[in-house]
């Protein structure tokens, strides 16, 4: 089959080609509940940049050469002897997640702390492919109203994002604020989630005025441009005290230091996006109570719960297709924030 593969690391994302288009053995049916799954669309993530630079190397303990690619959705292409309930055609989106099902975690419904997982596209071969191994137990099957090439981002960004929306919208109620910094891949879905989900004013919170417009076309109640006066314009909101939640879909740079400035005290400020640090004094912690919360993808249950609100339509995925040949131009854009929503490779 084709494949999309990584041979070396870029830790400054200087150069123009880093997966290499070529043939590759395809995966093949090993144990009673795999699955093949023929690739109809796999997202092009910003953990898969985070990749490239080596961040992950030792998170991951992958060997080079493989294959990246964690949001994936296809076809059903074969099955193991023990599947039931999915056959060969079906339309499905996988859960990035591959697990047993029988360790306590995994009984418990917290699939992302399973013991033993695999996680394709990051510690094993993913989906920038023709093809993909994963489980039954990953699988969930597509209503007609949806494509796998439109679905495929929602097993990360929107899983991610729709997981520490829902976590807000357990505490917030009408009359509060919540902000969302950063309206990208993952921001506008949240900010979607949220109004589906909760009747707090949302306040959207990026350096760009084409993802501003992007957040008001989500249903954000209120814009505010990212020019270094963020936080007095949410404290202006909010009448001096802070948004009642922060959810930040950019953790790096100055939008951690800024985030948790925005949040009032006894506030939540919920951390998605990484790659900077989380520095509070004790004394501050003590003093403002204000709770922060890590995020990391979701469960397979909330997987399901995310589709429901697409069948419905009430979350919408703004997409970019790329031949799966093109995965190199696919990364350069997302590289060069030219990507408005997600990339999705189509082989």
């Amino acid at each position: 089959m084709k494949a999309a593969v990584l041979h070396r690391y870029d830790e400054k994302l200087a150069g123009q080609e880093f997966v290499q288009y070529e043939d590759v053995p395809a995966p093949r049916i090993e144990s009673p509940a795999d699955v093949v799954v023929r690739i109809g669309g796999a997202g092009v993530c910003r953990t898969d940049l985070h990749i490239i630079e080596g961040i992950w190397r030792e998170k991951s303990n992958v060997a080079l050469p493989y294959i990246m690619g964690h949001e994936n959705a296809g076809w059903v292409e074969a099955v193991g002897s023990e599947v039931d309930g999915i056959k060969v055609g079906d339309p499905v989106v996988c859960h990035p997640l591959v697990t047993s099902g029988h360790c306590l975690a995994c009984r418990r419904g917290n699939d992302m702390h399973a013991v033993g997982s695999s996680f394709p596209g990051i510690n094993a071969n993913g989906g920038y492919a023709e093809y993909l191994k994963t489980s039954q137990r990953s699988l969930i099957k597509l209503p007609k109203t949806l494509a796998p090439k439109d679905v495929a981002p929602y097993t990360d960004a929107g899983l991610t994002a729709y997981r520490a929306a829902k976590k807000a919208s357990r505490h917030l109620l009408p009359g509060q604020y919540v902000a969302v910094i950063g309206v990208g891949g993952l921001g506008h879905i949240g900010i979607q989630v949220l109004k589906a989900l909760c009747a707090a004013s949302i306040i959207a919170v990026d350096r760009s005025d084409v993802s501003l417009e992007l957040a008001k076309q989500c249903g954000a109640d209120h814009l505010i441009k990212a020019d270094g006066n963020e936080v007095e314009a949410i404290k202006e909101l909010t009448d001096g005290q802070g948004a009642e939640a922060v959810i930040d879909f950019v953790g790096e740079g100055d939008a951690v230091k800024k985030g948790l400035a925005a949040t009032r005290n006894d506030g939540f400020y919920y951390i998605v996006g990484y790659g900077g640090r989380v520095e509070v004094p004790t004394l501050d912690m003590i003093a403002s109570e204000k709770t922060i919360v890590g995020n990391l993808v979701g469960t397979y249950a909330e997987l399901v719960e995310l589709m429901a609100l697409a069948d419905r339509g009430r979350v919408n995925l703004r997409t970019k297709e790329y031949r799966l040949k093109d995965a190199n131009q696919a990364l350069l854009d997302l590289h060069h924030g030219k990507v408005r929503g997600r990339a999705v490779l189509v082989p």
